[in-house]
């Protein structure tokens, strides 16, 4: 059999959009010879739709417009679609048997998760009996996501453990020649081995190939990576009819491959590769899904301003990206030196010179008057200063401005509201500052594979010591553990629930500093509160998946050693 697998970059809402995607790509792929076709999850409404599916004839819409197309797909389809039960009016997660020019059956997610970014319960109930169907005499089965996954490619036993289900193991018993996974999986680093374990293992106890279809592109915070691909018992995936090996990472494409094709095993990946396609993928889906065309972001001279600048130009063009350099009385010579070299190696425009020097005098001496300017206080205005002048300028110019920060400053509280956390998107906000690092390092190695003309961060910005240059000679370690440190403590306490005494255990060091920085981390919730979009690409990022309470008293007393 044939097969196409449609990996689908859809417009969360556009339902419209969504379906003339379908049809256009089933047509082509039946063009083809294609004689099955599988979307991703979900793919008439894309995913996440999150509330969508609470608004009033939302769901009814979407059954609709699939309905209304269904004589259109020349071949018999899988499609992701929200339906609601008629004769009991939950909604269901669900996928469409579609042929003849109807849908024929429907088959609802069972296996429902409510971790990390993921809420489904709050919208659907689970489905409760299995779907097989015969097509050319072949015997098929279906799943959906996490029938397959059972949370087993994430690091929560207790997550698993809530599962009575094993959807799997219900169809290893009917005798398949094929399952069929549509799928809407968020990228996360690390993540793919686990998966094409979990789904070679699927293909072992099922004894038939399995055909997983994974949603591609970025929706909000949530990044999908695609690499649908057809996987044997073996571990080898077939190629496709053209001759590529699975589905391109984060990018929209139909796959068509004979079933019994030739086969290959998958390749090593580089994770600095993976980080930076999928940062790329969600600057650019959430730039063109919001209906912007430009984009903004300060330009320092530092390392996060540089690796976020060669981003937002591979992911949108160098002509689409302006800089804006805002130095003070404190901004250094070779800081503006740099800034300018970056844009140049990266084909911008010159970046835009506005000084915040004169501004910064009138405020200090306005409030001055009330209050001591000086400090603390004396920085934050800085920052705040540089805040009100780039979001001036996208107002100006419809631009959408790009926070720089990092997620071991948004840990830290290391960040001024309303300042250097101004924008619509903070790309390195799940990034830890070593990570930062390395992947400067590797684009300058890279520089030609992922698509520039020469290494474009300035070497300067990756080997001075990192400054906020808010105050003379200052470094960031003048306030935070050397980033090493900082960032081993913030990957144990935020990506995995440990608690100070094993952190510390862990790093070998004092447990009272450990206590001092997982502290500093909860009170800061507040700020990460009002944070740009963080796009995941860790265990556990700042955003939907990690729900911390604001107004709260949480000691850390409990979690330490002898208490």
């Amino acid at each position: 059999m044939r097969i196409a697998l449609l990996q689908l970059d859809p417009v969360v809402g556009d339902i419209d959009h969504n379906v003339r995607a379908i049809v256009r790509e089933v047509q082509a792929a039946a063009a083809l010879g294609a004689e099955l076709c599988i979307t991703s999850e979900l793919a008439v409404c894309g995913y996440p739709p999150r509330d969508l599916l609470g608004r009033e004839g939302f769901i009814e819409a979407c059954e609709r417009a699939l309905l209304g197309v269904a004589a259109a797909l020349p071949v018999t389809t899988l499609v992701g679609c929200p339906r609601r039960d008629p004769s009991t009016g939950m909604a269901h997660n669900s996928v469409a048997l579609v042929r003849s020019g109807r849908a024929q059956e429907w088959y609802d997610k069972q296996l429902l998760p409510t971790y990390d970014v993921f809420d489904e319960r709050r919208y659907f109930h689970p489905g409760s009996r299995p779907l097989v169907f015969e097509e050319r005499g072949q015997r098929i089965g279906v799943l959906v996501c996490e029938d397959l996954w059972r949370a087993e490619d994430v690091p929560d036993a207790h997550v698993r453990a809530a599962y009575g289900l094993d959807p799997v193991q219900t169809l290893a018993r009917e005798g398949l020649d094929l399952l069929c996974v549509p799928s809407a999986s968020p990228f996360r680093l690390f993540k793919w081995a686990r998966q094409h374990e979990i789904v070679t293992r699927a293909a072992e106890r099922c004894g038939c190939p399995v055909a997983h279809v994974n949603q591609a592109g970025a929706n909000d915070d949530v990044i999908f990576e695609g690499q649908s691909a057809v996987v044997h018992a073996s571990g080898e995936i077939t190629l496709a009819t053209h001759g590529g090996r699975a589905g391109a990472s984060f990018a929209a494409e139909t796959i068509v491959v004979d079933a019994d094709g030739e086969r290959a095993r998958l390749q090593p990946r580089e994770w600095p590769r993976d980080l930076f396609g999928a940062l790329c993928c969600a600057i650019e889906g959430y730039v063109r899904k919001t209906g912007h065309d430009a984009v903004l972001l300060g330009v320092s001279g530092g390392i996060d301003s540089a690796v976020v600048a060669a981003l937002c130009v591979r992911a949108l063009g160098a002509g689409r990206v302006r800089g804006v350099m805002m130095p003070s009385r404190y901004s250094s010579a070779h800081s503006m030196e740099d800034a300018r070299a970056l844009a140049a190696a990266l084909g911008m425009a010159a970046p835009d010179l506005i000084p915040i020097e004169a501004a910064h005098e009138t405020m200090s001496r306005s409030l001055g008057a009330s209050v001591p300017v000086e400090g603390l206080t004396d920085e934050n205005l800085q920052s705040r200063l540089r805040g009100l002048t780039i979001m001036t300028l996208s107002n100006a110019t419809g631009s959408l401005v790009v926070s720089t920060g990092n997620k071991s400053e948004l840990a830290t509280g290391y960040a001024t509201l309303y300042g250097d956390m101004c924008g619509s998107i903070a790309p390195l906000g799940d990034v830890l500052k070593t990570q930062v690092f390395e992947l400067a390092r590797w684009i300058n190695l890279r520089w030609q594979a992922v698509g520039f003309a020469a290494p474009p961060i300035p070497q300067r910005s990756i080997d001075k010591p990192p400054s906020a240059e808010l105050r003379p000679d200052q470094t960031d370690q003048d306030s935070l553990p050397p980033y090493e440190l900082l960032d081993a403590i913030v990957s144990g306490h935020v990506d995995r629930d440990w608690s100070p005494q094993r952190i510390a255990g862990e790093l070998g060091i004092d447990e009272a500093i450990v206590v001092r920085w997982c502290a500093t981390i909860d009170r800061n919730q507040f700020k990460r509160a009002q944070a740009p979009v963080v796009p995941k690409v860790s265990q556990r990022a700042f955003g939907p998946g990690r729900r911390m309470p604001l107004a709260a008293r949480a000691s850390l007393g409990w979690m330490v050693s002898g208490s």
